[in-house]
């Protein structure tokens, strides 16, 4: 008897980015880039966290301006919208109405001892909202509404995502088996890249030094120009050692855009100084980025494009979860609409 070929029914990866900035080199080695990988692995579901945006104030117009780049901004950098559902979160109500109800299945000493409340209530002491502590109710709703499988996280997201696999396991104990527990999703990560300043700090956009960070839009000049001014140290062979930082990090990054090992990238520079090893540097990463500047501003520069794959992935998005919702709320007891 022959065997009947079977498809493995992917597993469902839901994650989803605030509007509030351009990604830096860091961020796109250390993670972005393989996206498009895992489009090929994964059914992708990707969100504009705009919801989330306005724990914090925001002036409306920045907020719809940074909302619409971060979309193009997440196209260009590899979401395939024919491959993978991308949407703004805002234009999927869902989103809202079952953080009401998982509200309810959450504990306050819960959302009490979430550390990033904590911590951003510091920085905006003088607008500590409800949203502010409510937040990780609506994180979980968006996870459990896509009965995600797999969540990326980084360190700083793990409580959150603990958070969201409590909050399902006490509505499914509770009302019977309906939402699917996610799992954290820990990618091969990329490089670790470094402040250009400092090299003994990770490379922020927060960073006030304007050298000491590179942003995939940068143009070609200014790259170059941040990559001449990276710190270094007062000796002159390019090579990975001890107490070498600056020049670690210029290698890690040189390695990370060109693929060369150190051992390569030694023998490459062997006899030639710091100068053209950053200029060296600074044009591989500008080449690397280009494809993604190119894109981003063909992107930009066709909005209706963009406020169309919006809307189709806003369409999609809902259509997934007025299921999951329309679950729930029987399982809660409410009446059919």
């Amino acid at each position: 008897m022959a065997e009947q070929a079977t498809t493995e029914k992917k597993q469902r990866i839901f994650s989803a980015i605030q509007p509030t900035g351009v990604f830096t080199l860091g961020n796109y080695i250390g993670a972005i880039r393989n996206w498009d990988t895992l489009q090929k692995e994964y059914e992708c579901i990707y969100a504009i966290a705009d919801l989330h945006a306005i724990t914090v104030k925001q002036e409306p117009k920045d907020l719809r301006a940074n909302s619409l780049r971060a979309f193009a901004l997440m196209l260009a950098c590899g979401m395939d919208p024919k491959r993978s559902i991308t949407f703004m979160q805002s234009q999927n109500p869902n989103h809202a109405e079952l953080s009401w109800i998982l509200s309810c299945s959450t504990m306050f000493g819960e959302l009490s001892r979430m550390t990033q409340f904590k911590d951003k209530s510091q920085r905006h002491a003088d607008n500590i909202n409800a949203g502010l502590f409510t937040y990780p109710v609506l994180m979980a709703a968006d996870i459990l509404a896509y009965n995600a499988d797999l969540v990326p996280i980084g360190a700083d997201q793990k409580q959150h995502l603990e958070l969201a696999r409590n909050i399902a396991i006490r509505f499914n104990q509770r009302f019977g088996e309906t939402f699917t527990v996610p799992d954290g999703y820990f990618p091969k990560q990329g490089a670790r890249l470094m402040s250009l300043q400092d090299p003994t700090k990770k490379m922020s956009k927060s960073d006030e030094n304007a050298n000491a960070c590179v942003f995939i839009l940068d143009d070609k000049d200014t790259i170059l120009r941040k990559f001449k001014r990276a710190v270094t140290d007062s000796d002159t062979v390019v090579a990975y050692r001890e107490g070498k930082d600056g020049i670690n990090n210029l290698m890690t990054i040189y390695s990370a855009v060109t693929g060369k090992s150190y051992e390569e990238i030694e023998r490459e520079f062997d006899g030639k100084g710091y100068g053209d090893f950053k200029i060296a540097v600074g044009e591989a990463v500008a080449d690397h980025l280009e494809p993604v500047r190119t894109e981003y501003a063909r992107l930009s520069a066709d909005k209706q494009y963009l406020l169309d794959c919006m809307k189709t992935g806003s369409e999609q998005a809902y259509r997934i979860t007025r299921k999951t919702l329309s679950k729930v709320y029987r399982k809660v007891g409410f009446l059919d609409r």
